[in-house]
Formats: structure tokens, sequence, C-alpha cells
């Protein structure tokens, strides 16, 4: 049987939303294709709100919770009719993650689906992560289902959003974590220069690298600590940036670019890996992949364009279907909740 699904993704660099209707078949094995994708950039009025959310009163963010969910019915909408698309079995949302804290059991990531399918009268799956949260884990990463199923040809699937993440199988168990910050950091340091990010890492390559920053970054403590973990905004607001003070931009840019680099290549030296799919806007960052390449001798293969940006957005679609099949979808191995689940919440 064949499913068509829409996926949604927002993530936390706020380059937009990623909008990927494909098709999923299981056979043997499952199989998919990207029929139509696109990114919708945020206006800056979204932008300012979404990267705001987190000062938000109860009430406010309530507000901007239903309000959101509408806004994301509306683009889906118009996707659907843009592409004039007329067969689609569920659209899946990953919504914006505001607050994502799970060791006190809670993550929250706005958009109402409910709204979704008032306007688009289309099922609805969303809030994948808070079961998994509740249920002991980490929320967080969910992608590598999609990578033990639809790409496990590859020995990693590695992840340069708003954070880099990774996932790769150790003794027929599929794990992945979050490896540091990549854009959340880059993308806010850049904005000095009127940027909305780093191209090819173009001003990063003009810094010079801070050797005490760079001992300090890489010395967090999130870096000795064992898998399953994941990271959020509110990491970055308390350990990341306070360390940037008093040190010129351009400097902190070459810094961390380094430190993403360091952190990345230990991870791939120590499991040894011999190929990694990169995918994520931070693929686009050929200073940041030379940098990775320099410290370790994995083959680092950079897909189609189309994969590099919607593989997110591919995967919760596939995570929508496989909730509506009834089917796991979170992996306790990636995430360290008690047992493999189904999760997202359907709306009808």
């Amino acid at each position: 049987m064949i499913f068509h699904a829409i996926g949604l993704m927002s993530g936390t660099s706020l380059d937009g939303l990623d909008i990927c209707y494909a098709t999923f078949e299981k056979k043997e094995t499952w199989s998919f294709k990207i029929i139509q994708a696109e990114t919708i950039s945020y206006s800056e009025n979204w932008e300012d709100k979404l990267r705001n959310s987190i000062h938000l009163s109860a009430e406010e963010l309530l507000e901007l919770h239903s309000e959101y969910g509408f806004y994301l019915g509306k683009l889906t909408q118009d996707f659907i009719q843009k592409f004039d698309l007329k067969n689609i079995d569920l659209i899946a949302s990953h919504g914006h993650t505001v607050f994502h804290q799970p060791k006190k059991k809670f993550t929250l990531q706005i958009g109402d689906g409910r709204a979704i399918k008032i306007i688009t009268g289309l099922p609805i799956i969303y809030d994948f992560r808070s079961q998994d949260v509740l249920m002991g884990g980490n929320g967080a990463p969910l992608v590598p289902i999609g990578d033990e199923l639809l790409f496990s040809q590859y020995h990693a699937c590695l992840n340069l959003g708003g954070f880099s993440n990774i996932s790769l199988k150790i003794n027929n168990k599929r794990i992945a974590f979050d490896i540091a910050p990549v854009n959340i950091v880059l993308n806010k340091l850049v904005q000095k220069f009127n940027k909305s990010f780093d191209e090819n890492g173009d001003l990063a390559k003009t810094g010079s690298i801070n050797v005490e920053l760079l001992q300090q970054l890489n010395s967090l403590d999130f870096y000795q600590q064992a898998h399953p973990k994941s990271l959020g905004i509110e990491w970055c607001n308390e350990y990341v940036f306070p360390l940037f003070q008093n040190i010129e931009t351009l400097d902190i840019l070459a810094t961390f670019t380094e430190h993403i680099a360091q952190q990345i290549s230990d991870v791939i030296n120590e499991h040894q890996l011999k190929n990694i799919l990169f995918t994520g806007g931070g693929t686009f960052n050929t200073y940041l992949i030379e940098k990775i390449r320099e410290k370790t001798t994995t083959e680092i293969i950079v897909p189609e364009k189309e994969i590099i940006d919607y593989k997110e957005a591919l995967i919760f679609a596939f995570m929508g279907v496989l909730k509506l099949n009834k089917e796991i979808n979170v992996l306790s191995s990636a995430t360290g909740s008690s047992n493999d689940h189904s999760s997202g919440i359907i709306a009808r």
C-alpha cells in the first residue's frame, strides 16, 4: 500500500517552515519518494513572535499556540493548492519548540494541530515529543526511526540544524543523541552583520580562534555526559552565550565553528564510522564541513539538496504514517524512554 503524507517542520534556527509532500510504500522494506517540497521563510513579525515565545506569559503563550496552529494550517493549505495535491492521507506537524526540559518531564511544541485540521480538513498528527518525555525519555532525537527504516544504507546520519544530532547503530540498536549547538548560535551571532546565516562560513573564516573560549566551550559538562542526551535553547542561554562577553564577534564565530567541528569529529572518531549522511542547513556551511573533514577520515556524504533541506520534514511525515498504522515511531534506544512506542496525537 502507498501512503501520501505531508510533513511540517519548523527548526530552532527559525529559517522558516519546511513542508514536504511524499509517498511511502512498504514491501520488504519501506521506501519513499519526495513529490513536492518547499521552505516558506517566516516574516519578520513571525520570526520575532517565535523567537520571543520563551518569554511570554502562560496566557500569551496559549494564544500564540492557537494562532500559530491556524498559521500552519493556512501555509499548508496554500501549499496543497499551489501544487494541486489531491491525494493526502495525513499531515504530520512537528510544531515549533518553545520549551524542552525532559528532566522536568515537559517539552512544548506550539502550533495546535486541531487548528491545522480546521483549516485543511485533513487528519493531523502532532505533538510527537511529549509522550516520550513522560515515559522518561529525552523526547529527542525522533528522526532515528526514519534513519533506521529509510536510510539504513549509511553507517550514521548526522543533522546540522539548530543543533547537531547523530544516529547510528551499535550492537544492532539504533542510538542517537544531540552533539552540539550549531545554527542556533551561529545564526544569532551573524545578526550583528545584518545577515540571517553565515553563507559558506565566510564570516567565520575571517575571525581568529580564541583559545581560551574554545577550551571553555569544549569543557562544558554536556560533552562529558553519556547518551541519550539532548539540548535546548535554555542550555545555550545558560552555558554558551555568557562565555561570549568582551570577545569580537568574528572571533566568536571562528571559535564556535571550530568547537562544533571538534565535537562532531570526536563523536565520529570515537565510533569509527566509515560513512555518514550529512543533512540540515549547516551542511551548506562549506567551511564547517572542511573543518570536520580535516579532523576525521570518515566518508562524508552530502546528498542532493532536496534531502539536505527536507529530510526532517520527510521523516515527520513518515512518523505520521507509522502512527496512523499503529506502528512504533519512536525508538527508546535513541531517546532513553522506558520502551519503544507510537507517539503523536491524532486530530481527525
